[in-house]
């Protein structure tokens, strides 16, 4: 990488908000061992017994290690200051094994998950940790269902749901900007509260390289969002320019 390049991202704008972000967690420090001491770690550590490791399964979804989940999912919380504002209600769409669910709890918020129930750890750790779950498939063009309320807050992270069957030819497949256009619609029009909010965090490419390419940058920044590092930030009025802090 040219020292130039390497200048440029120095002082970039997305440079200046990781150091905000940073200095916004250490400003208004969690002790995560405050949580962790609500969770029942010998019940936790009995899942490897009833769930042994897949051998495809890679380290990080390893979902019984409360210790890492519960310090990542603490950091997702505070970069949308979910540890320093009032009561809200969220939505985690693609919720997993429950943590970020069970920390928003933790701060005094309303949870709800959405995911499918194929993964039996998933299952037994959104049990132990009591956090209520809707059990549904996210489909490209078909709406989500109807839970009874709305939200000030949806959130989708390591987002998976957008990556469909390969093609005949073997080649990886992905939304189309249509069918994302659909999703977010969707999203506003029957989720969310009129001061919303949205938040997906997307998987880097198998490559390393950001999800964003040029052209789904173009197509999330038409869309309204805040685009930052790996995450796209929609506000339920697409003319509404959304902030991660909560106001």
């Amino acid at each position: 990488m040219k020292l130039s390049h390497k200048l440029q991202k120095l002082f970039s704008r997305e440079a200046f908000e990781s150091l905000r972000e940073h200095a916004s967690r250490w400003m208004h420090p969690v002790n995560s061992d405050r949580i962790l001491a609500t969770i029942d770690r010998a019940e936790f550590s009995k899942l490897r017994e009833r769930y042994p490791y897949k051998e495809t399964s890679p380290r990080i979804n390893r979902f019984e290690d409360a210790d890492y989940w519960v310090g990542i999912n603490v950091e997702r919380a505070q970069d949308l200051w979910l540890d320093r504002t009032r009561p809200l209600r969220i939505l985690d769409l693609g919720c997993g094994a429950g943590y970020f669910l069970y920390v928003c709890q933790f701060f005094g918020h309303e949870t709800l998950g959405l995911d499918t129930d194929n993964e039996p750890l998933y299952r037994a750790t959104t049990q132990l940790l009591n956090v209520e779950r809707f059990i549904a498939r996210i489909e490209p063009n078909v709406p989500l269902p109807d839970l009874g309320k709305r939200f000030d807050l949806v959130t989708a992270h390591r987002v998976c749901f957008h990556r469909m069957r390969r093609s005949a030819h073997g080649q990886p497949r992905e939304w189309t900007f249509d069918q994302w256009k659909f999703f977010i619609d969707d999203v506003r029009t029957n989720l969310l509260l009129p001061r919303g909010r949205l938040l997906l965090d997307f998987n880097p490419r198998p490559d390393g390289s950001s999800f964003f390419t040029p052209e789904l940058r173009t197509f999330f920044a038409k869309q309204g969002a805040r685009i930052f590092r790996s995450k796209a930030l929609l506000a339920a009025d697409r003319a509404e320019r959304p902030e991660f802090r909560q106001r």
